[in-house]
């Protein structure tokens, strides 16, 4: 089946003729995801893109908002000013789960050579690629078109390359894509370290000691995703991401200049529109929970691509323990009193995940429900 030809006629084909597993396994044994399909020329998106009707439906009744997600300087660390960072944390924690950070000790120069690397990767000779095209998740380095291709009812508009690593364990030079390899490297060392500086701020906004959340290990793994939008020839039919929350206790994302990712507040889509030389944090759904509910993991997603220039973001996913090293996690017991009984029962970081894996992208609610006590 080639997926080129499908794509032109699959708007038009009922629902009796639409065989959707042989259309994602047409599309994933392409290996050269969203891209290819770009690349060949497609005018209408392939069917397995496009959203239910229902979801479409809604679209048309939602509205703009001028809310945004609140900026945080964190230059004023070096001025003495840390209590008054540390309530701006945790009053954006609390009630948008999101928020920006600029004067953040991440090069400048290193951000812009991020982004350039993520396009080297995807606009470099499609066989290349391929050579990292895999579903493996014991792969440390893998390139793929959503992880959830065959369990979720819609796939989105994205190729992505995730990198797992963590700060004791080194991956072999040859394992790193060549064209983008040192930038990674470098990039990981940098966001590690503003890693560990926000994991101190949000201990103290729990009224904790700096490094409590460090030292329960929350900062010992992480994994890098890399997500690329091409431009969509039907964005309103699809999404770039679909709603979901962050498997993680912390994510930090950079996002170039296009702009896409909205987050879920007041019953409403807000646009995170970006600002130059910053990144996003947001709280991931096993900080909720070792908070007690205290700070929020919230939904967000990305809108379709519509410009030319593809959409380029790379998130710093810090999710704790292995599998290998399982430790559970739960409320922290020094926020826990009679007034405040715990939320949620403890659970294993390899047992959020290998449900995770096994369904498409969900909602928060989905993903933490699983937990409440």
């Amino acid at each position: 089946m080639d997926i080129s030809d499908a794509a032109s006629t699959t708007t038009t084909k009922t629902v009796t003729e639409y065989d959707r597993a042989k259309e994602v396994q047409a599309f994933d044994d392409t290996k050269a995801g969203v891209k290819g399909l770009v690349d060949a020329g497609v005018v209408n998106i392939p069917r397995i893109f496009i959203r239910p009707p229902a979801e479409l439906a809604e679209e048309l009744t939602t509205h703009q908002s001028k809310l945004q997600v609140p900026v945080i300087d964190l230059d004023g660390i070096r001025y003495n000013q840390l209590e008054d960072i540390v309530d701006q944390v945790r009053a954006a924690s609390q009630t948008w789960g999101f928020f920006q950070v600029i004067n953040h000790g991440v090069p400048l120069n290193l951000i812009q050579e991020m982004i350039e690397g993520v396009h080297k990767f995807n606009e470099q000779d499609v066989e290349v690629k391929k050579q990292f095209y895999t579903r493996e998740r014991t792969r440390n380095v893998r390139f793929n078109s959503n992880f959830d291709l065959y369990h979720s009812r819609t796939a989105s508009w994205r190729d992505t390359l995730a990198i797992s690593t963590s700060g004791t364990k080194s991956l072999e030079p040859n394992e790193w894509p060549k064209v983008c390899r040192d930038t990674i490297m470098e990039y990981i060392k940098e966001v590690s370290k503003l890693g560990e500086t926000l994991f101190e701020i949000l201990s103290m906004a729990l009224g904790l000691k700096p490094e409590y959340l460090k030292d329960m290990g929350c900062f010992n793994l992480y994994s890098v995703i890399c997500h690329y939008y091409p431009h969509c020839p039907q964005p309103e039919l699809t999404l770039g991401a679909r709603t979901h929350s962050d498997p993680s206790f912390l994510t930090i994302l950079l996002q170039d200049q296009i702009g896409g990712l909205q987050v879920f507040n007041e019953n409403q889509w807000i646009d995170v529109n970006p600002i130059s030389g910053g990144l996003v944090v947001n709280i991931g759904d096993f900080l909720q929970v070792v908070s007690n509910d205290e700070l929020k993991s919230v939904d967000h997603r990305v809108v379709a691509n519509v410009h030319a220039t593809a959409r380029v973001s790379v998130a710093c996913f810090f999710t704790g323990h292995t599998t290998e090293t399982q430790k559970p996690f739960g409320p922290i017991k020094e926020l826990i009193s009679k007034e405040n009984p715990p939320v949620y029962r403890e659970f294993l970081v390899g047992e959020y995940f290998s449900k995770y894996f096994s369904k498409e992208l969900e909602s928060k609610s989905a993903g933490l429900k699983q937990f409440e006590v």
